[in-house]
Order: structure tokens, then sequence, then C-alpha cells
């Protein structure tokens, strides 16, 4: 059975032992709010060893960076990326189908948040916990963003969880 992109990534980052949570639309949808998306966005913990080994499990996946730089440059350089560059995510392809993206998100750390285990039909995967997630978009501001919002506080509500 071929595996979903998004259960391949994940199961490479879970086989490497390194913490990650999915988040933007695919953690959207999982945790019932319907939304389309293609990328797949993912946050770890800020430390430039996982940011590093990020790297290499993104490039054994076939994936390639969209700039050309390396887990150490954005690691020492974030802060002048994100405010001179607007660089939020740190973005991967698979150049024999644009349909593989994944976008390491560098502006969160995921340490200081929280996360749950979904389990579907094709394995597990980590996402980020509705509140942290809702509060990672409400910092966003962007139209998508707050319609996302939205639909997960409509989702907390009909869960009895508001």
């Amino acid at each position: 059975m071929m595996l979903p992109f998004i259960q391949t990534v994940t199961n490479a980052f879970r086989d490497d032992n390194l913490d990650y949570a999915v988040v933007g639309g695919h953690a959207v949808a999982l945790h019932g709010a319907v939304r389309g998306t293609v990328d797949v966005d993912i946050i770890i913990k800020w430390t430039e060893n996982t940011l590093i080994r990020a790297e290499q499990i993104l490039l054994s996946l076939g994936l390639v960076s969209r700039v050309p730089i390396t887990a150490t440059d954005i690691f020492l350089n974030r802060d002048q990326y994100v405010k001179e560059k607007n660089l939020i995510a740190w973005n991967f392809y698979n150049p024999q189908n644009l349909t593989e993206q994944v976008d390491l998100i560098i502006i969160h750390d995921l340490a200081q948040m929280n996360s749950k285990k979904i389990k579907l039909l094709t394995g597990e995967i980590i996402i980020l916990d509705i509140d942290d997630l809702i509060r990672i978009k409400k910092m966003s501001g962007r139209p998508q963003d707050l319609e996302d919002i939205r639909a997960l506080e409509l989702v907390k509500k009909n869960r009895g969880i508001l």
C-alpha cells in the first residue's frame, strides 16, 4: 500500500526519534475542520541539532530546499531571515512531484507547546494540540488562519470543550 505523503514524512520523523508536530491545514483537518491543503507544515523543538536532523530526514526522502541555505544557516540567522526576508517556514519539495512539499515552521518552538497523537488507518501522526494551534494561528493573522480559527473554535464548541 502506498502511504499518503504526510504519513511518509511523519513516519520518517518518528523513525529518527525526532519530536515533531504537524501544524497548518493538515492539523486543522485532523482536528475535524474541513480544510484542503497540499504542503505538510511541521514544527520541531528549536535547537541546531533538531534542525539539522530534520533537514537530513527531509533530504533522505528526496526533498530539496527551495532556498540555498542549511540548517545551521537558519539556526544562526533565524531572526534576520524572519525580519528581512519574511521567512517563517523553510520549504522542502520533491522536484519530481511538486505536490510533495514540507514547510518546517521556524518561528515557533515545539518545546513551548502541546501535541497529541492521532491514529489513522495508515498509522499514527502527531499534531499540535487544538489550543496551541489556535494560538499560533492568531499570531499569524492571515485570512486563511482566521478562517481556520473559526473552524477550530466550532470544533471545540461541538465537542463541548469551549
